[in-house]
This record gives C-alpha cells, sequence and structure tokens, in this order.
C-alpha cells in the first residue's frame, strides 16, 4: 500500500521502498511548502502529479543525470549556439518561464505543472532556491528551464522551447557554467532519448543518493548561474 504522508511532520519513507510500478513512486499527500520541497530534494525525491491527483512523491531507479563534463553539443548544435543569434539569462524571467513550460507541455500532453506546483516554485524562486535560465532572441524570450539548486546540486523540473534548439541552448548554458564553477550534478529525474542525446544518463539510486550527499554540501557559492539577472551573449 503506498504510504499516505500528513501535512506534518515532515517525513518520507526510505526511497528503497519505492514502487518498481510504476517506477519510483514513493508516497502521496504531505504538502507543497518550501519546507516540504527542501526536504524532498535533500533525499533525491521529487513531487509529480496530476490536477486529478493527490501530491505524488517520486525516487526513480535508474536516475537520469547529466555530469556537465559530458554533455554533448554536436555539430549543428554549435552552430546554432554561434550563430542562431540567441542571448541568454538566468534568473531575469523566472515566472514566464514556469508560464511557458506549462503552455508547453498542455498543448501537447497536458500538464502537470498544476497552479498549485506553480506557485509552490515561485515561493521557492523567492527564497533563493528555485532558479530559471532564459533563452532570447532580442527581446523575445523563445526558450528556458527551470529547477532547484542545493550547493552544486540542480534539480531540472521543466524545459520549453519557441524556437528551435533553445532549449538545448539552456540546458548547454546551465551546464558549462556549472562546470566552470567546478563541477556539480544536473539531476534530469527520468529518461529521456532527447536528454540521453545530449550527454545525460542512467545511474543507479544508490549511486545518485552518494552524489546527491557529496554535491548538495557543495558551496553553494562556486555555482555561478544563480546570479541575479546574470546575462550573457
Amino acid at each position: 500500500m503506498l504510504p499516505w504522508l500528513p501535512p506534518t511532520p515532515i517525513q518520507f519513507p526510505p526511497t528503497d521502498t519505492a514502487l518498481d510500478d510504476p517506477d519510483g513512486l514513493l508516497a502521496a499527500g504531505g504538502a507543497l511548502t518550501p519546507a516540504w520541497l527542501l526536504a524532498a530534494y535533500r533525499r533525491g525525491i521529487f513531487p509529480w502529479y496530476s490536477d486529478d491527483q493527490p501530491i505524488l512523491w517520486w525516487s526513480p531507479d535508474p536516475r537520469m543525470v547529466l555530469f556537465p563534463s559530458e554533455l554533448k553539443v554536436r555539430r549543428s548544435l554549435a552552430k546554432r549556439l554561434r550563430n542562431g543569434g540567441f542571448s541568454t539569462s538566468v534568473d531575469r524571467a523566472f515566472t514566464e518561464v514556469i508560464a511557458a513550460c506549462a503552455e508547453s507541455r498542455a498543448a501537447h500532453e497536458g500538464t502537470w505543472i498544476t497552479d498549485e506546483m506553480r506557485h509552490a516554485y515561485l515561493a521557492l524562486h523567492r527564497l533563493g532556491h528555485a532558479h530559471s535560465v532564459e533563452v532570447w532572441q532580442g527581446d523575445a524570450l523563445v526558450g528556458g528551464l527551470y529547477g532547484v539548486a542545493i550547493g552544486r546540486m540542480f534539480f531540472g523540473e521543466s524545459m520549453f522551447s519557441r524556437e528551435r534548439d533553445a532549449s538545448k541552448v539552456a540546458l548547454v548554458t546551465l551546464a558549462r557554467r556549472l562546470e566552470a564553477s567546478g563541477g556539480g550534478l544536473i539531476d534530469c529525474q527520468m529518461h529521456t532519448a532527447h536528454l540521453a542525446s545530449l550527454g545525460a544518463r542512467d545511474i543507479a539510486r544508490p549511486a545518485f543518493l552518494d552524489y546527491l550527499e557529496q554535491y548538495a554540501q557543495a558551496d553553494p557559492t562556486a555555482f555561478h548561474p544563480l546570479g541575479e539577472g546574470d546575462s550573457e551573449q
């Protein structure tokens, strides 16, 4: 039986008790307060559910991650980075990015970025824990991503594109700047062929939790992508 979590105290079951089918489903209930969300991420757990469901908490095995040094930038993408007319920024338009991610998903398969989820991550952003990377063409926001940062861990939540390769540009920007800051890890959560093509790979849950313990304790001041309003061409 799936454990039901009351609003208090903040307490999760061990991640190795997560279901195999569906992969990684750990518990239901709890709350989407900043305290609950940060406690979850520090344990390798994230929320994912639809409007007609209770809050569901997940810790899949295997876990897809991207080590910044393993990022694959193919020739066509490198050309787009040089000649696509893109500029990027960090934390300049968090509200717009999360709204665009919700709209993009709703247009294709429905969205798990409910109003409740959006408000929860906006609260985390105001507290300095949730961050966005924006991709621009002129003054137009054409792509981006958002997620949660703890130490040198970045837990990616969603991305969007309004122009070809714009979300890839956002991910490359994040990975390169994280690598320049001394390394770290990007949690991609679930396996997708798209992320695998960019160098992400699956690792076992115990290995992920070991990396989480290592990088979540790292000096967050080394995580350069978090400079408010930071931008580059």
